[in-house]
């Protein structure tokens, strides 16, 4: 059983800086993985670090027990929200400590694999996708008012890329008192893919085209550089951020 794992990040073609961090790590026997993004917001100082620590925070707490022999169901969740109320913890308290960054916050998506079982969690608006086959799946649900507003009918799906306030989150992390990430967990068949992207992505190239630009027989370092490339060619408005983990076997 065989986990590959890498990501890219790009500051887009309009932003100033890149407020997205990203991180990805595989064991070394190449049974376990991880992989986490990060899109903050807040202004570009305060954007850039509240990504950094939620990524840093994490990874730290997080990657010793990747290195691990695998670890049962309840522990991995109680240790993927005990990371992640860390991070909130931290930036709340930089939040408090200088004005400047006092709007500051960021998304999360991760995932922790182990073997064939993938645990997902997030916060905001970035995304986990499963890719088996050319079939594409999104596993997150988004933590924003338009997607509440589709949920509950006052618009449809093909309604919701004109909504002015589309990108207008319910709960990010560093904002909210307590940090309470959604989890879901999927199984992995040979050849699956799982991609994590901020929204950069998302807004700059359809998600049905995606599958043809990450042709199975192509390395996963290149298809991570095709979505980000594309989405440049698109104009990307935002930061881009890819992590891709693939179960080779």
């Amino acid at each position: 059983m065989t986990l590959i794992a890498t990501g890219l990040t790009d500051i887009g073609t309009r932003r100033v800086s890149n407020q997205d961090a990203i991180a990805w790590h595989v064991c070394p026997d190449s049974t376990r993985a991880l992989g986490i993004v990060a899109d903050g917001m807040g202004g570009y100082k305060g954007g850039e670090i509240a990504s950094q620590v939620a990524v840093n925070v994490i990874t730290q707490a997080l990657v010793p027990l990747v290195n691990q022999p695998p670890v049962d169901d309840a522990d991995q969740v109680r240790a993927i929200r005990d990371a992640v109320n860390e991070a909130n913890e931290q930036i709340q308290a930089l939040r408090e400590e200088d004005p400047v960054l006092g709007n500051m916050g960021t998304t999360i998506v991760l995932v922790w694999i182990q073997g064939s079982d993938a645990l997902v969690a997030h916060i905001g608006d970035s995304r986990c996708y499963h890719l088996s086959g050319d079939q594409l799946d999104l596993k997150t649900r988004d933590d924003t008012v338009v997607q509440n507003m589709i949920d509950d009918g006052s618009i449809s799906e093909a309604e919701a890329p004109r909504m002015p306030f589309r990108n207008v989150l319910t709960q990010a992390l560093g904002s909210n008192e307590a940090a309470e990430p959604s989890l879901c967990r999927l199984q992995l068949a040979r050849g699956d893919r799982l991609l994590l992207c901020s929204d950069g992505l998302t807004e700059a190239v359809p998600e049905a085209d995606w599958p043809g630009l990450m042709p199975a027989r192509v390395p996963l370092r290149e298809q991570a550089n095709t979505l980000i490339h594309t989405s440049l060619e698109n104009q990307a408005a935002d930061n881009v951020s890819v992590v891709l983990i693939l179960k080779e076997s």
